[in-house]
């Protein structure tokens, strides 16, 4: 009997467990908490120097704040001050150091100066590297391994303190770019126009040489380099809450990098604090500990499960917008006009590596946001839609609401011009060759049939590197047909054919998808930034299709971001998938993507594809003075011919915009350029905790099967304890 009341209470428990399908703990669903998540892994970069990547901006966007921002409900998108008081004019000089008028030409410009005032009052959160002791000495800023003792995280430390925001962070911020001891993707081109950057770099590099000489170089303890010590003549802060920076020349796009998070302050505490012995090997570092005086700081980072970050008690509380568009009245979008924001105390944000368990969470109500830095994440739900009626009459009647719309990004199939076979050549003839390739791949990749057999995922073809959405594209009209891999019949543009494609094989010397030399196959790699789960093998499948149609054999070479991160930093990729979301709305932002010194192999920069070409860059450097119109749209014209005729890229797709969001988040307004949205959005727990309810009601017929079946192993086997019981018993009378 004992064994059956061991089934029973094994299989009860069971049930109990059963019953709440629930990933969080009870009650959670009441608490001011926003719950989303992340694909794939955790942050690779939070340290506001290193982080490009768009998953990053989960964090960093909501800890950090630069001199600017966005509007949140303004669209075109207009420049606010964050941490400056206001947006400001730049001051133009000449050679002679003589003002210029505001509208001077770029080539009468040899120097910008940005004179930013800095809001007083602005406080950093809590955190150690700001302790004090009773006699006014940082407590935790000459610790030995040993005094770190088992702490893992900044929150375990007893004390945390605090101080202002001052303008010579913003300086601090700016000179670490220099630093050669992490990634710094942004150096190349700040190093261009930030007077004396460029030098700077070359003295810390030399600086770091010499504190670390004698070390072990594989080390992660290395000491702290205190950049306060060496003055750079582009950054400076001549009053305390006052930040100068001076640029070569004109270049209007550097307002909007000041509302980027490379232009965040930075306490040179924070940087002092995680350079102590003992401190990385703990993961205690600004990847992943960020320190920011923004709405939210992190309190849990658990590498590739979750992150967690709750309100900053140091936030100055900033007002949430009273204007807006026209429609944001009745969207109610303006409800909490004047209000303190943040709204929401907590956001968590779970690893999440399939697509079908992060649907199912966010369709069952467990997920506000199915993943909070997405603007894709609605267009799966709208195809569900339109294939099932049954779908839609659910998805209506939990009120989801999935708004479709264009966006400024793009996705890409790129070619490493590094690369021998692909790339530039070491002659004129060769170059030519590798040039008719990369024309007869781009022809036979179909981004229109990808648009239809992956209708969750596709986009408007593309023909160029500019969306529609950015000034100077030419994607809406005729004129911006690719003339490599489309002509323009009866006004629309059709794809060229497969025959035309093998022709430039022939010319390229790979008859047949042979070397017309050595007839051996042309084998490609095929490098792809995520696992091939069994989600993303159709699509990887696809690709490998598109090239097959001129006979080019593709080997998949599927990693994880981090690992085709340091590969392509290395050069040791060929082809590859990538994607890029607009910082803002300039063609500047996507067309430095393909100039020469921001080679991702050579400098850490953008310029994945490592694309090199003279009159490109050139053309280049005067867009980046000029200002919108027609000046700008002819050097931006000459500048995409030039890429449709190189093609380093397949220009690949635009991909839809529409976002997954519960009913019960209120203020929700996305766009890939507001990426600190989480101090605006506001939660209805009410609504949320009754849809919870609604939408996840337990199913008892289980239950009572289980128990059904308990009672029938009970029955059995006490009816066979009292057989056996009985025949014991006639043994013991015979014997007898």
């Amino acid at each position: 009997m004992g064994g059956a009341k061991r089934i029973f209470a094994a299989a009860w428990l069971l049930v109990l467990v059963g019953c709440d399908n629930s990933p969080w703990s009870k009650g959670a669903g009441s608490a001011n908490t926003i719950y989303s998540a992340m694909t794939e892994s955790t942050p690779r970069h939070l340290d506001p120097t290193a982080s490009y990547w768009s998953n990053d901006t989960l964090v960093t966007y909501q800890v950090y704040e630069p001199p600017y921002g966005y509007h949140y409900l303004k669209r075109p998108f207009e420049l606010v001050p964050k941490t400056a008081e206001r947006v400001v004019t730049p001051i133009y000089l000449d050679k002679g150091g003589k003002r210029l008028p505001d509208d001077a030409p770029g080539a009468m410009v040899a120097e910008s100066v940005y004179d930013v005032p800095i809001k007083k009052g602005i406080l950093y959160q809590p955190h150690p590297a700001f302790a004090l002791d009773e006699k006014g000495r940082y407590r935790y800023h000459g610790l030995k391994p040993g005094e770190i003792a088992d702490r893992r995280t900044p929150i375990q430390f007893e004390h945390a303190g605090t101080r202002e925001l001052v303008a010579e962070d913003f300086v601090y911020a700016l000179k670490r770019h220099a630093t050669t001891r992490i990634t710094t993707p942004i150096y190349g081109v700040f190093s261009e126009y930030v007077i004396g950057l460029k030098d700077y770099g070359e003295l810390i590099k030399r600086e770091d040489a010499l504190l670390r000489k004698g070390l072990d170089p594989s080390s992660l303890d290395k000491p702290f380099l205190d950049f306060r010590r060496w003055p750079l003549a582009g950054a400076t802060a001549p009053e305390t809450h006052r930040l100068r920076i001076r640029l070569h020349g004109k270049y209007p796009q550097w307002k909007y990098w000041m509302q980027m998070s490379f232009l965040a302050p930075l306490p040179w505490e924070a940087d002092a604090f995680y350079a102590q012995p003992g401190m990385a090997e703990r993961g205690m570092t600004l990847d992943q500990w960020p320190v920011g005086t923004g709405p939210y700081m992190v309190t849990a980072f658990e590498k590739d499960r979750r992150v967690v970050m709750t309100r900053n008690p140091h936030y100055r509380g900033e007002l949430y917008p009273c204007d807006g568009m026209p429609d944001d009245k009745a969207a109610g979008l303006l409800a909490d006009c004047g209000k303190k924001t943040p709204f929401i105390d907590t956001i968590v944000a779970t690893v999440e590596r399939e697509g079908t368990p992060l649907r199912n969470k966010f369709r069952d109500g467990y997920y506000d946001l199915e993943v909070f830095e997405r603007t894709d994440t609605g267009t799966s739900y709208i195809v569900e839609m339109l294939d099932s009626d049954e779908v839609r009459a659910d998805y209506e009647k939990k009120g989801f609401n999935f708004p479709k719309y264009a966006d400024v990004n793009s996705y890409i199939i790129g070619f490493n011009m590094i690369d021998p076979v692909l790339g530039h050549g070491d002659n004129p003839a060769q170059a030519e060759r590798s040039r008719k390739l990369r024309q007869a791949i781009s022809i036979a990749i179909d981004w229109d049939e990808y648009a239809k057999i992956f209708p969750k995922k596709g986009g408007q073809t593309a023909m160029s590197p500019l969306p529609a959405g950015i000034p100077g594209s030419r994607e809406a009209t005729t004129a911006g047909v690719n003339p490599v891999t489309h002509k323009v019949v009866d006004g629309k543009p059709v794809r060229r054919s497969i025959d035309e494609a093998r022709q430039l094989m022939v010319e390229a010397g790979y008859p047949g998808g042979r070397a017309a030399r050595s007839g051996k196959p042309l084998v490609l790699n095929y490098d792809f930034y995520a696992a091939p789960t069994p989600e993303r093998k159709p699509e990887i499948d696809w690709v490998v299709r598109q090239f097959a149609k001129i006979d080019i054999q593709l080997e998949v070479r599927a990693t994880d971001n981090n690992q085709f991160q340091d590969k392509v930093r290395k050069g040791k990729h060929q082809v590859f998938w990538l994607g890029w979301n607009a910082d803002y709305p300039d063609a500047e932002n996507f067309m430095f993507l393909l100039y020469g010194p921001n080679s991702k192999s050579v400098s850490d920069g953008e310029n994945t594809a490592n694309y090199q070409n003279p009159e490109y860059d050139q053309l280049f450097a005067q867009l980046k003075m000029l200002d919108d119109g027609p000046e700008k749209q002819a050097v931006i014209d000459k500048m995409v011919a030039i890429l449709q005729r190189d093609a380093p890229w397949s220009f690949g797709f635009y991909p839809w915009a529409s976002t997954a969001v519960q009913s019960w988040v209120k203020n929700s307004k996305p766009a890939i350029l507001i990426r600190d949205h989480g101090r605006y959005l506001r939660l209805d727990t009410q609504a949320r905790v009754a849809s919870l309810a609604a939408w996840n009601k337990p199913q008892y017929w289980p239950i009572a099967a289980l128990l059904a079946l308990l009672l029938t192993v009970v029955w059995l086997a006490r009816r066979s304890l009292r057989k056996r019981e009985r025949m014991n018993a006639r043994g013991e009378i015979l014997t007898a």
